[in-house]
């Protein structure tokens, strides 16, 4: 396993833990200690995965993870306190793959980054192109595209869509998405996958108030909406 993870938290104990147990589990571990160094040995060199504390001294980690997401795709785990809901929400919509609440097990953070690698390294993927309308979902390429024009969604958004489509007309409950996609946080925190369904409804629908393609079954989920035809 030579994947690279970048540890960014500015509590020394929580950073060796983290990079121990990660060691352990084959990762070759990097870390910073505020969003400023963060950046800069993201930079130096591109990390696999990056487990992101929220809470940084210089630069806050969302900040941290609007500059990441400019510049690339990483797969990013946020480290959250357990009242810091309304900064999950924002992590997860500027991005963010999934996050962990503090205090955490290690055993738990490894699990996470070993969920959210195998999603990146494919485990989704076939050589099925989905059309919906003006919409086509090319999962091999992991490209997305609404009228010709190519639209850039995260691993994550990706994945949710990808899943939903493949599905057409069948209607998922928050948990039941939690469950098929194996990296988003499974602690019974449901809004997750609202953001993430905001986030594909503000680059996918022409009016994201009144979905065309995902749309929300009160009480239920969520299901896709199209007729669409694999090829």
């Amino acid at each position: 396993m030579n994947e690279r993870i970048l540890v960014v938290d500015d509590e020394p104990k929580i950073v060796k833990i983290a990079k121990d147990y990660l060691e352990r589990s084959q990762y070759q571990v990097a870390v910073a200690y505020d969003g400023v160094e963060a950046l800069a040995a993201a930079r130096h060199a591109p990390p696999d995965l990056v487990v992101l504390d929220l809470n940084l001294p210089k630069m806050d980690g969302l900040d941290v993870c609007r500059a990441l997401r400019r510049e690339s795709d990483v797969p990013i785990i946020m480290l959250t306190a357990r009242g810091e809901e309304t900064d999950r929400l924002i992590g997860l919509e500027l991005g963010a793959d999934d996050y962990i609440t503090k205090p955490f097990s290690p055993r738990e953070l490894v699990a996470r980054v070993r969920a959210v690698m195998r999603r990146v390294n494919g485990d989704l993927q076939t050589n099925d192109v989905i059309r919906a309308g003006t919409l086509e979902i090319a999962e091999q390429g992991r490209m997305v595209r609404k009228s010709g024009v190519e639209i850039e969604l995260t691993r994550i958004e990706f994945d949710l869509l990808a899943l939903l489509a493949r599905h057409s007309g069948q209607v998922f409950s928050r948990s039941q998405l939690l469950d098929r996609l194996h990296g988003i946080q499974h602690d019974g925190y449901d809004r997750s996958v609202d953001a993430h369904i905001k986030n594909l409804r503000r680059k996918l629908e022409d009016d994201a108030s009144d979905p065309r393609f995902i749309q929300t079954v009160y009480g239920i989920g969520y299901k896709f909406v199209g007729d669409n035809a694999l090829e």
